[in-house]
């Protein structure tokens, strides 16, 4: 399970991050013509906003499998780590931001838009209030964790240093979001090479 768990960790960012970067590209008009800017409005409809148009259930999809990818990461994580109340709740908030992932694949409403918002678009913009909520925490308590075994202690700082440039990022609107984005999946990216590497 913790070698599944680290794989599916170390390819799940790679996947998100190779699927918005494509569909950015490709639908670089569309996005621009429902009011996205890549630096005057880098948030405004992205990445959610790539769920809608042509090739949008690609992004959908991405959003759902992404999102069980964390919550199987963050299993793996418990198996591995200390068996302690911080390990517990570290890796059950993490597990709670993989399903909030998840939910982004309820199609956003655009922001520019005449009719009234739909049931799917506020499930959506709840996932991503639950998924800034519980990621954070996540992160600050495994710091903590991975200071209790030699394995993972120097993680401990970086993962510290990860969330003091992520979490402004998150809540800020601007070029600020691109920030949250690079560091988290970098983060992720790391913790499942190391896990990777202790599960050997």
């Amino acid at each position: 399970m913790i070698k599944l768990a680290a794989r599916v960790g170390i390819v799940g960012p790679i996947l998100f991050a190779t699927v918005v970067t494509l569909l950015t590209i490709f639908k670089f008009n569309f996005l621009l013509s429902i009011g996205w800017h890549p630096i005057h409005s880098p948030t405004f409809d992205w990445p959610s906003g790539l769920a809608l148009g042509d090739f949008g259930w690609i992004m959908t999809a991405t959003f759902l499998l992404s999102g069980f990818m964390m919550a199987i990461f963050a299993s793996g994580l418990r198996l591995s780590l200390p068996r302690t109340s911080s390990t517990f709740f570290a890796t059950l908030a993490l597990t709670l931001a993989g399903l909030a992932l998840a939910g982004l694949a309820f199609t956003t409403d655009p922001t520019n838009r005449v009719t009234p918002a739909t049931w799917h678009g506020r499930l959506h913009d709840l996932s991503f209030v639950v998924l800034g909520l519980m990621l954070m925490p996540a992160m600050i308590l495994l710091g903590f964790v991975f200071q209790k075994d030699e394995r993972w202690k120097n993680l401990s700082a970086y993962t510290w240093i990860t969330v003091a440039l992520a979490f402004p990022a998150f809540w800020l609107k601007g070029a600020a979001f691109y920030v949250f984005m690079l560091a988290v999946l970098i983060w992720s990216e790391v913790v499942a090479l190391r896990l990777r590497s202790v599960s050997n």
